[in-house]
């Protein structure tokens, strides 16, 4: 790995946190090579000679060195490439409140969204709760501004705009909607989805829907 020269991103698919880096280095107009890791078949030697201690995607290979965890890598970038545009604030309180609600979305929105699918009965309906609860703790978050991150898209909305793609299943599997739950949060999804960024680095609901009937099978839920 040493050898290898620029940016090379090892992702899967539809994983939301590989998206996260997607739409950032598209909003940084970065040049970088994107290795498709096929998980549903293993893991391949460079990903577990890259990620040794977590073995999953996404990692960012920057000159051969390797860069762990979604929002780590978006930190880094922000880093190791100055003259592009930031994706925090420069004042250092908008910085911590940017870093805090992205990691707020990190540690629930993917978590709940699978318990929401894999789950019945009780702890079906504690994640359904929890969900809305998420969605409109966001909404408040993000009040009357274009993007999380004000007037500009930033570090928040690059890591939470992925999961507008799940949006559609969960409100399928938790018989809600995110119009009506937090509105706000419905316009800013269907803001991101018009910039070139986020369309380019998403798949189509109905793509992920189909997905996650395919991991459903595999857990053998019915």
């Amino acid at each position: 790995m040493a050898g290898e020269k620029g940016l090379v991103l090892l992702n899967f698919w539809v994983s939301p946190f590989g998206q996260r880096c997607l739409i950032a280095l598209a909003e940084k107009g970065l040049p970088y090579e994107y290795v498709e890791e096929n998980l549903m078949a293993g893991k391949s030697d460079r990903l577990l000679r890259s990620n040794p201690v977590h073995k999953k995607v996404p990692v960012l290979l920057h000159d051969g060195r390797p860069v762990y965890e979604s929002l780590i890598i978006l930190n880094y970038l922000d880093d190791a490439f100055p003259d592009t545009p930031s994706l925090l604030p420069s004042d250092p309180y908008e910085r911590s409140q940017a870093r805090f609600w992205a990691d707020y979305v990190d540690k629930k929105v993917y978590d709940c969204g699978t318990r929401l699918w894999k789950l019945k009965g009780e702890p079906h309906a504690q994640a359904r709760a929890e969900m809305l609860e998420i969605l409109k703790n966001l909404d408040g978050a993000l009040g009357d501004k274009p993007f999380f991150g004000g007037d500009v898209f930033g570090f928040v909305d690059a890591a939470f705009a992925p999961f507008t793609s799940w949006f559609h299943s969960y409100e399928k599997y938790g018989e809600f909607s995110v119009a009506e739950v937090a509105p706000r949060v419905a316009a800013w999804a269907k803001r991101c989805g018009e910039r070139e960024s986020v369309a380019k680095s998403l798949y189509s609901p109905d793509k992920i829907y189909e997905f996650i009937g395919v991991l459903k099978k595999m857990h053998g839920v019915e």
